[in-house]
């Protein structure tokens, strides 16, 4: 996938906003304020930083050698793909839609019927 994919993917779902709070190198998209992934758009190949379960997290990085603990996050709840054909897309979509229920779920019950009220999401099916 390339950026413009990957921006389009994680934009089409519901309440998500894109920022770059950290600078202009990391692309950060944000589900009710809240993160979900993270791209360092400037790397050569690409790489998308998500949220996961620790005992998932553990078990992706012992099978895909491009999917690492991720650079400056809570090594225990991020992953760190790096985009450069060893992860399927399939799997990729998979992880980006994983990272952003785990956020969601966390919320405040007022902000998850907030975006329950905008329309279905990956989380309410």
């Amino acid at each position: 996938m390339d950026i413009e994919d990957l921006r389009h993917y994680l934009l089409q779902k519901k309440a998500v906003t894109e920022e770059l709070p950290f600078g202009p190198q990391a692309l950060v998209f944000k589900v009710m304020g809240k993160m979900f992934a993270l791209i360092a758009w400037e790397d050569d190949p690409l790489r998308i930083s998500l949220k996961c379960e620790p005992e998932h997290a553990l078990a992706l990085r012992s099978i895909f050698p491009a999917v690492q603990p991720a650079y400056h996050m809570n090594k225990e709840h991020w992953n760190m793909v790096i985009l450069d054909g060893r992860v399927q897309k399939d799997l990729l979509l998979d992880m980006i839609d994983d990272s952003y229920d785990l956020v969601v779920k966390k919320l405040k019950k007022a902000d998850r019927e907030k975006l329950k009220q905008t329309g279905e999401s990956s989380c309410w099916k």
